[in-house]
C-alpha cells in the first residue's frame, strides 16, 4: 500500500512538472477535448544563463515542496547541487546572485534555479511569497546547502 502511494505521488509530481516544462497545448498533443496545457516556460538555461543539467544517478529522487517566504524575510545564502524548478504561486521574489546580479520573479512565473551557484531569495513585498518547488535529485543528497554571505 505504501509503495502504491509513493508511486502515485511520483506520477503526480512528474505530471505537474511536465505541465511546466513540456511545450504545446494538450489538445494538440493527443489529450481529450476540453483539456488544455499552457506552456509557462521552455528554456535550456537557468535564470543566470547556466545550461540546464541533470544528475547522473541510479538513486533518483524527486521532492515537491511548498515554500512560503514571509514579507521582509529571506532564504539565506545557499546553493543547490541538484536541479531545482519552482512555480511562483503568489508574491514577488527577488533572487540575488553571488556576482551581484538579481532577478525578480512574480506570481505565474517559473524559476529554473541556478545550479551549484550561491544565491539568496528575498521577499521585499508586504505579502507572503508562495512557491511550489521541485527538487530533482537523488537519495541522500541534500536539497539545499547553506552558505555564508559572499564577500562584497
Amino acid at each position: 500500500m505504501k509503495t502504491e502511494m509513493s508511486i502515485a505521488k511520483m506520477m503526480l509530481v512528474i505530471w505537474l512538472l511536465s505541465l511546466c516544462l513540456f511545450p504545446g497545448f494538450a489538445a494538440a498533443d493527443g489529450y481529450n477535448e476540453g483539456v488544455r496545457a499552457e506552456v509557462l516556460l521552455k528554456a535550456t538555461t537557468t535564470s543566470n544563463g547556466q545550461r540546464l543539467q541533470y544528475l547522473k544517478t541510479d538513486k533518483a529522487e524527486v521532492t515537491a515542496m511548498r515554500v512560503t517566504i514571509a514579507p521582509g524575510r529571506e532564504t539565506g545564502w545557499h546553493l543547490h547541487v541538484v536541479p531545482v524548478y519552482a512555480y511562483v504561486i503568489s508574491g514577488k521574489l527577488t533572487v540575488f546572485m553571488a556576482d551581484g546580479k538579481c532577478h525578480d520573479f512574480q506570481a505565474g512565473q517559473v524559476i529554473l534555479e541556478v545550479f551549484n551557484y550561491p544565491h539568496n531569495g528575498i521577499n521585499k513585498g508586504d505579502k507572503p511569497v508562495e512557491l511550489i518547488v521541485f527538487y530533482t535529485g537523488a537519495e541522500d543528497i541534500p536539497l539545499v546547502r547553506k552558505l555564508a554571505p559572499p564577500d562584497k
